[in-house]
């Protein structure tokens, strides 16, 4: 009830000071490229309920007709302001929403679309008992995703099922083992800062 109760009363500060930022990124976004401004996408969230999560669009409109559905450094389909919003983590701010509709939290297994939650273990669906979030010690650990992903080859996807997917669930599925308010602040606080570190070679 606690982190329900800073969820509503955080996201809803946030939204409203963040506004002027989104009224510019709303702005850059439309005039940089043709499409939407936000991209919804399909999630599986609490009990395996689908949600569409919210970010600022980063890609071109018809980028899913032209790729997979991973993402990796230096992708084509990404769009000159994307590759900002990207890099910045500004492209989950309209996730303030999904955490004051209830389906997100600022804290906790980031939500993995069904595509891949198929391929979960009975052991890594345990997951799908929390409310996911913005912020986890995986999306720490994995902030620089998208640079892995690039030195993959030809075949990111694999990369992404075999080797990345499975750590990201351990070390999720570690975090709801000992999760707590007092830990959840270490978290967030620890993914703020994460924003501004460089890749690790």
């Amino acid at each position: 009830m606690l982190k329900r109760l800073f969820d509503i009363w955080a996201s809803a500060l946030a939204c409203l000071f963040f506004l002027p930022l989104f009224l510019i990124i709303l702005l850059l976004v439309k005039m940089d490229s043709k499409g939407p401004i936000f991209h919804r996408a399909a999630r599986l969230g609490k009990y395996g309920k689908s949600f569409k999560i919210l970010k600022f669009r980063t890609m071109a409109a018809d980028a899913a007709s032209r790729g997979p559905g991973i993402t990796r450094q230096g992708d084509p389909r990404i769009t000159r302001i994307g590759y900002f919003l990207r890099s910045s983590k500004l492209d989950e701010l309209p996730q303030l929403f999904n955490i004051l509709k209830g389906e997100m939290s600022f804290v906790g297994p980031r939500p993995e679309d069904p595509r891949y939650v198929v391929h979960y273990t009975p052991e890594q669906r345990r997951l799908l008992s929390v409310r996911p979030g913005i912020a986890s010690p995986a999306i720490i650990k994995y902030r620089h995703e998208e640079k892995i992903l690039a030195a993959a080859g030809n075949d990111p996807e694999k990369t992404y099922l075999e080797v990345v997917l499975p750590d990201k669930l351990r070390i999720d599925l570690e975090y709801i083992e000992k999760q707590s308010f007092c830990y959840d602040l270490k978290i967030l606080i620890q993914t703020l800062f994460s924003v501004f570190l460089p890749p690790k070679d």
